[in-house]
């Protein structure tokens, strides 16, 4: 018997030494593809961007003179105004399916797969769906609005998801403490439980929103254009963004508009680093505010 359980032990090890080196490959093998990536990117396009790439206005006769300032301008109000659709309605709806929602309810439980369901949805299916609904069914036309609503609905669930994490993460004896000191419920929410959980929350929001950031199938869908020679002036007009740029240039046979694409990429890669640094920087802060 002894010596079985030895032998088996020993297995075991090499088992899991096996399986260590083999999740360590896979690692390394996955760095390295995206490292080279990256450095072909970089290598490509950063020298092509400069003020004038990125204040100059596109071009389809002169991609020397081209530049992404309406794309940045265009994916600064996408993102913003997705943010201020997004954040107030998928916190609140966090808090009440976290919170107040009976977790035995058939409402409750109809929500939550929804929601679920909705958080593994093709982005391009959301484009058809704003498409669909808001420019058919509300007439809103394809300007800045309907590509917000729509970028709004395709990162919500991500949203819900990752504030729900976030209030359940927090411990049941604060609530307890609170509601015994006598606080009322949304007193205890407000002023104990969202402070507490409010790192995780802002961290999935503007990791949702640099999703927003990134993608281009459902702003096809919906009226995104690929040449825009002006900045919107108001919520219906036309817009482009960087995605969609990029993407527009990496199509065209001349050269110098695939290393104006490189560049593009490096500048939208530069936003999405920057946007990820606030959260670490907010969670950091809040973290250390909190003791």
């Amino acid at each position: 018997m002894i010596v079985i359980d030895s032998r088996r032990t020993a297995r075991r090890k090499v088992a899991d030494k096996l399986f260590t080196v083999f999740c360590f490959m896979a690692a390394m093998i996955a760095v390295l593809a995206l490292g080279g990536l990256v450095y072909k990117i970089v290598t490509d396009g950063l020298g092509r961007v400069d003020w004038n790439f990125m204040s100059a206005f596109p071009s389809n006769t002169f991609p020397e003179k081209a530049g992404i300032w309406p794309a940045i301008v265009g994916t600064l109000y996408i993102v913003g105004l997705t943010g201020a659709i997004t954040v107030p309605v998928g916190v609140l709806a966090a808090v009440y399916l976290e919170e107040f929602a009976n977790k035995k309810s058939r409402l409750a439980n109809l929500i939550e797969v929804n929601i679920t369901n909705l958080s593994g949805v093709p982005s391009i299916v959301y484009g058809m769906l704003g498409l669909a609904v808001f420019s058919t069914i509300f007439g809103l036309g394809k300007g800045l609005i309907v590509g917000a609503l729509t970028m709004s609905i395709l990162i919500l669930p991500m949203v819900i998801l990752v504030s729900r994490e976030a209030l359940r993460a927090v411990p049941e004896s604060f609530r307890q403490g609170s509601l015994a000191l006598g606080a009322t419920q949304w007193q205890t929410i407000w002023k104990v439980v969202i402070p507490r959980a409010l790192p995780g929350i802002l961290t999935g929001i503007i990791l949702s929103l640099s999703r927003a950031m990134g993608e281009t199938a459902p702003l096809i869908v919906v009226g995104a254009v690929g040449l825009v020679n002006f900045l919107p002036e108001s919520l219906d007009d036309a817009y482009m963004v960087l995605p969609l740029q990029i993407f527009d240039w990496s199509q065209r046979p001349q050269e110098e508009f695939h290393t104006a694409a490189a560049g593009a990429i490096v500048v939208l890669m530069a936003m999405l680093l920057a946007l990820n640094s606030v959260a670490i920087v907010i969670r950091a802060r809040a973290q250390k505010k909190q003791g």
